[in-house]
This record gives structure tokens, C-alpha cells and sequence, in this order.
């Protein structure tokens, strides 16, 4: 790090602040590579040395990885970036080296750290890299009390530097990969160990270290998230279908998508758009002309693929009542809370009472209330709480739905207090 660097990254972090404005201003300086933009790693042989490297590195690894959403068929990893004390930089190709295990188990012994890691951990570990323990810039930045946890208004207000912006929603599974994008990547691991180091000594200075580290240990330990059930039922302007005909239309058409979408490795939005699913659900087209004259539909598709759509909805019209899809899903849990008033007055009585003693802590902490304590679990705690509502029965109830010690020691006497309260 330059003696500017270093300097910016001892300044007083902002943490109530608004953050940076959308453009770097003339006072903060744009962030420059400290070695220049590495070569993409894409054979065995430049892996091989890229893993000795890091192997050899010391300290903290800055990782970070780059899809194709939007672009391409589910959410695989066309760019991995790395940085290492001793190892400097890598861009590492994951169609041309698609196994990076090796890599993986070099840096086993290391803390990953990563922005947002929630949102890489799955693609990183589909090609074999799977962290022990990892450091959540982002989530430190909640928890720290920042406004703005984006990894351009952390570095800026954190570290006084400006990153590059305009290439995050690319397609990141072109290829040669042009320099700018290359250069923008590069930069999103360049000071990612030095935002960790800043934020840690400011989550120990308010005294929330340890929280920190018990959350981060908790997304390094989660399973792989198991397959959504029902994924159709999540379709854009689903909330338009009501009768069950329709809502098979609407399966029909999603599962026929979806394949399309896989085969051609291509995203399902860009093959045919949730406004049309639901378009199409909705009028009950008889014939592939009527279906051509809905939108998203006429503009510029071929013959086939309006037969291909309609068989569809032929489908979804053949089916006996007997097979077609039930409103709603079956429930994992309590009924929405707006529903609660009339099918439980008590319930919506302790929840409210939850509520507000929840925002009460989150606001003295300084920190958003889902990382306090996720909505869900104050939900299922209102919703059954225990039969005799004491400190004890509290916090077993919510160690049970995954809440961490740091969170069941703050939120308990208030949630305990609010039962009580409302039973009373």
C-alpha cells in the first residue's frame, strides 16, 4: 500500500453517514491497480503457478467472483479474483479451468474475505472453493452502523478512494474478456484486506466484534440451499392469476422456458418474459394466432416457437382438475402478518409488541433489524410461542430457528417482556 493508501485507510470512518455521491468527486481519488491488471489464468499450467503463489502468501485472501445473471443459465462463476499478501493479484478463468479445487485447498488454511458473501459462496463452490472461515465486508458494514454497504461507498468512505464503476451487470461469460472489465475486476479485490482490517478495529471500538465473527462463522458453516420448491409460483405479476387453469398455464410455461433456457444456456427472461407467462395464463389463448396477438409474444417470434408456446397452454387446458395446482403455497411457517388480525388477534397482539421492542434495540445499536434478529424468527416465535414464557423457553425457542448467542442475548428479555405483556 502507497503512504496514501495507508493514510486513508487510518481516517475516522463515516458510519452515519450518507455515503459517497454517485460520481467520484475531484477530492477523492480514483483507485489505481498497484501492479497493474494480471493475465487471466485459463490452463492448468498458469493455475499451477497461481496456486503456488497464493499457497506461499500470507495473510487474509481477498476473494471475489463475477457471473453472467441476466445473461446466462443459472448462476455459474466466469471470473474468480484473488488477492494475496506475498501473491499479488490473479484473474482466474473458471470456463477454462473449471475445477479449481486445488486452489481451494491452498488457501484452506487462510480467512477468506469477500463482499457480499452470500451471493458468491454458491458459484464458488460449485467449482471447488469452499472457505473455512471467511470475513464479510458488507455484512461488517451493517453491523458497524453504515448507511451504504456497497463495496464502492465502503471503499470510499472507509479508505478515501473511488472505484471504477459501469461493468457489474455485464456479461461476464464473453470472451476474451476486454482490458476495462479486466481492470474493474482486478480493483475489486485491490483494497478488500484493508477494508476488512479498518472495519474490524471499528466493529471491536463499538464493541461488536464478536457478533461480527459469530455471523460470519455461521454463513462459513450453512449447507448449500436446497431447491426452491414451486419455482414457478414466483413469476413476475403471479399475483395477477387467481383460478387454477391459469396458474397451470403458468407452470406449463415456466417448465417449457426453463428447458429452452438450459439447453441454449441463455437466461429464461431472454427467452421469453414473466409479463407474457402471465399475459398468456390470464386470456387462455385457443389458437397460436390469438396467442401471438398478446404482448410479448408478436415481436419478431418465429412460427415455431408460437407452437412451441401454445403447446404449452394446450397442455395446462388438458388437464383434468384433479392435477392442477392449488392457490398458494403450503405453508412452511405462520400466515403473512397482515393476515394475523383475523385469524389470531392474540398472535398480531404479540407481534406488534415484538416488533417495536426489536426496532427499539436495533436503533440503540445502531444496526438494521434483520441483522438483529432475522423477521422470520420474531414471526414463528409470536406466532407458537412457548407455553410458559420465560427467559429460558425464549431463548431455546430461538437458538432453534438458527439465531446466534450474541442475538439471543440481546433480544430475549425484550421478546420475553412482550409475551408476557400481551398475554397479560
Amino acid at each position: 500500500m502507497t503512504d496514501a493508501q495507508e493514510a486513508a485507510a487510518k481516517t475516522t470512518l463515516r458510519t452515519t453517514g450518507g455515503g459517497p455521491p454517485d460520481s467520484p468527486s475531484a477530492a477523492v481519488p480514483l483507485l489505481e491497480p498497484r501492479e497493474g491488471i494480471p493475465e487471466v489464468t485459463a490452463d492448468s499450467t498458469a493455475l499451477a503457478e497461481v496456486i503456488a503463489a497464493f499457497a506461499a502468501g500470507s495473510g487474509p485472501v481477498a476473494v471475489d467472483a463475477e457471473r453472467a445473471s441476466g445473461y446466462r443459465y443459472g448462476q455459474r462463476a466466469y471470473l474468480v479474483q484473488l488477492r494475496r499478501a506475498g501473491a499479488g493479484t490473479a484473474l482466474v478463468d473458471p470456463v477454462g479451468c473449471p475445477d479449481l479445487s486445488e486452489l481451494g485447498a491452498a488457501i484452506a488454511d487462510a480467512e477468506w474475505v469477500l463482499h457480499a458473501a452470500t451471493q458468491d459462496l454458491p458459484c464458488l463452490r460449485d467449482i471447488g472453493m469452499v472457505p473455512e472461515r471467511l470475513f464479510d465486508t458488507e455484512l461488517a458494514g451493517r453491523l458497524a452502523g453504515f448507511a451504504r454497504v456497497g463495496l464502492g461507498a465502503m471503499v470510499e468512505n472507509v479508505l478515501g478512494y473511488a472505484l471504477e464503476k459501469g461493468h457489474s451487470a455485464v456479461d461476464w461469460s464473453t470472451r476474451p474478456l476486454p482490458e476495462p472489465w479486466l481492470r474493474y475486476a482486478a480493483l475489486d479485490v485491490e483494497l478488500l484486506v484493508d477494508l476488512r482490517d479498518a472495519l474490524e478495529a471499528e466493529l471491536a471500538e463499538q464493541g461488536k466484534l464478536e457478533w461480527a465473527r459469530q455471523e460470519f462463522a455461521a454463513i462459513a458453516a450453512a449447507p448449500p440451499a436446497a431447491p426452491r420448491k414451486d419455482p414457478w409460483r414466483r413469476t413476475s405479476g403471479m399475483h395477477k392469476v387467481r383460478k387454477r387453469r391459469q396458474m397451470a398455464v403458468v407452470r406449463e410455461l415456466w417448465e417449457a422456458r426453463d428447458r429452452v433456457a438450459q439447453r441454449r444456456d441463455i437466461s429464461p427472461g431472454k427467452v421469453l418474459g414473466d409479463g407474457a407467462i402471465v399475459e398468456a395464463a390470464l386470456a387462455l389463448p385457443t389458437t397460436p394466432r390469438a396467442l401471438a396477438a398478446l404482448p410479448g409474444f408478436g415481436q419478431r417470434m418465429s412460427r415455431r416457437q408460437l407452437e412451441q408456446w401454445h403447446a404449452a397452454v394446450e397442455r395446462a387446458r388438458a388437464l383434468p382438475e384433479t392435477e392442477l395446482p392449488q392457490p398458494g403455497q403450503p405453508l412452511n411457517g405462520p400466515p403473512p402478518p397482515r393476515a394475523w388480525a383475523d385469524k389470531d388477534p392474540a398472535a398480531a397482539a404479540r407481534l406488534a409488541a415484538a416488533r417495536s421492542a426489536v426496532s427499539a434495540i436495533a436503533e440503540r445499536l445502531n444496526l438494521p433489524q434483520e441483522n438483529l434478529i432475522t423477521p422470520d424468527t420474531v414471526r414463528r416465535l409470536c406466532w407458537e410461542p412457548p407455553a410458559n414464557a420465560t427467559p429460558e423457553s425464549v431463548a431455546s425457542v430461538l437458538g432453534g430457528y438458527g439465531a446466534r448467542p450474541w442475538q439471543i442475548e440481546l433480544v430475549t428479555p425484550a421478546l420475553t417482556k412482550a409475551l408476557l405483556a400481551t398475554a397479560a
